[in-house]
């Protein structure tokens, strides 16, 4: 059986901060309509508690999520792949739609901060989610 639907990949530096936002706004935004993943090129240990904060006042519990390092495999699995941060090392598998998202890096915000940076991202995936191509596996 193949994946009839998209799937999203949100790609940072860390996958503790933009990606982890990104990431739990399309879960939630797409339903079961998409499926969601997320990586960093370098991950840290845990995905980030202000990020983990400001989820959980749009109603987003991520907190059995771990920061993944990303491969290739992820990258294959991708209908479209989402670049948080210009510049980024990416494979580039033929098929794949990319797209760079230029945000700042949260990992020092504390809420306060980090709420425009979540409802700019939450505008962000509404567009994307309206833009969808049909799954490359369907």
């Amino acid at each position: 059986m193949t994946n009839a639907k998209p799937t999203l990949l949100f790609v940072c530096v860390h996958n503790a901060g933009r990606s982890q936002l990104a990431a739990g706004l399309a879960a939630l935004r797409g339903g079961d309509q998409v499926t969601v993943l997320s990586a960093g090129l370098d991950p840290d240990e845990k995905v980030s508690e202000v990020a983990l904060a400001s989820l959980a006042e749009a109603g987003i519990d991520r907190s059995d999520q771990t920061p993944t390092k990303l491969t290739d495999d992820l990258v294959a699995q991708a209908d479209v792949v989402v670049a948080l941060k210009p510049g980024l090392d990416l494979p580039h598998p033929e098929g794949v739609r990319y797209e760079t998202w230029p945000l700042p890096d949260p990992a020092e915000w504390d809420i306060d901060g980090i709420r425009p940076l979540r409802d700019y991202i939450d505008a962000k995936v509404q567009q994307l989610l309206t833009e969808l191509p049909q799954p490359r596996r369907a």
